[in-house]
């Protein structure tokens, strides 16, 4: 149709069509970035699935401690000036009320390719790896080392939290254990005191933290080949800008690369470990 004007008015009708073309796109590179929206909104909603020392509630009072829950209120209360919302969660859906806009950031996530998938990750606030914990005097372990093959035997069965980094870590290595998994930490750790479960699969500072509180009966095992050596991060939504990440890494970068973040894993380690083991 075009070719019934002359070419300078099919230049000027191109042109309009080109603009009318940028000007739609205006309005989707106006959106509110994420932390634009919380500052909006006034509230920066933090998901929270427990697991010491990362992330504590308190069952009486319902109140959030952790380094994670630390480092999470500080971000919002004084990097966007908003309050602070803590969502109780469990590990199973801790990714899919992300993905889901139940929270805005996911705390104390293990950087996973399978999460990358579904998720934006921060850079890790620290490090992290599976450990064992089992009861030194348990006969089936006598000879046992730190090779993850010295307990994997058929009647042996190993405890862990559904849903989390150290459920997936184990279940992909055992290959002769029976693997029980539990809703919570109190679960599997009880699990192992009862001695209906030979082994507790846990974070490497977390069964080192129970340890420490039970120096009479447990054995902290650090397997070689490390098993699951991973970051810790924040989760976020995969719509995430660039520029959010680079709010939220500068951030973690900054209070890591001082000392900062040490120092609050010490302070949650010595609030977990003083609470009495159930």
């Amino acid at each position: 149709m075009l070719r019934s004007f002359s070419r300078s008015v099919r230049n000027m009708l191109l042109c309009a069509a080109a603009t009318g073309a940028l000007l739609s796109q205006v309005p989707a590179q106006a959106a509110d970035s994420l932390w634009q929206g919380v500052q909006k909104n006034g509230v920066l909603r933090c998901g929270a699935a427990v697991a010491a020392p990362y992330v504590m509630r308190d069952a009486k009072s319902g109140e959030y401690s952790g380094y994670f829950v630390d480092l999470c209120r500080d971000f919002g209360e004084r990097v966007l000036k908003v309050k602070v919302e803590f969502v109780d969660t469990n590990w199973d859906n801790l990714v899919a009320g992300l993905q889901s806009d139940k929270w805005d950031l996911a705390m104390a996530l293990n950087q996973t390719p399978e999460r990358a998938m579904a998720v934006s990750f921060s850079v890790p606030a620290t490090d992290y790896q599976v450990s064992l914990l089992i009861n030194k005097d348990n006969p089936k372990f006598a000879n046992a080392q730190n090779s993850l093959a010295d307990y994997d035997k058929p009647d042996v069965t190993f405890a862990v939290m559904s849903g989390t980094a150290q459920d997936k870590a184990i279940s992909a290595v055992i290959k002769q254990g029976k693997i029980m998994r539990l809703a919570g930490m109190d679960e599997t750790r009880l699990a192992v005191m009862s001695k209906r479960a030979d082994v507790l699969v846990d974070a490497s500072d977390t069964n080192h933290l129970f340890a420490v509180a039970n120096p009479g009966w447990s054995k902290e095992v650090l397997p070689k080949p490390a098993l699951a050596k991973q970051g810790v991060a924040f989760g976020l939504r995969r719509d995430a800008s660039p520029a959010d990440l680079q709010a939220l890494n500068i951030y973690l970068s900054q209070r890591r690369d001082t000392g900062e973040i040490d120092a609050l894993v010490d302070k949650a380690s010595v609030l977990a470990n003083a609470k009495p083991a159930q």
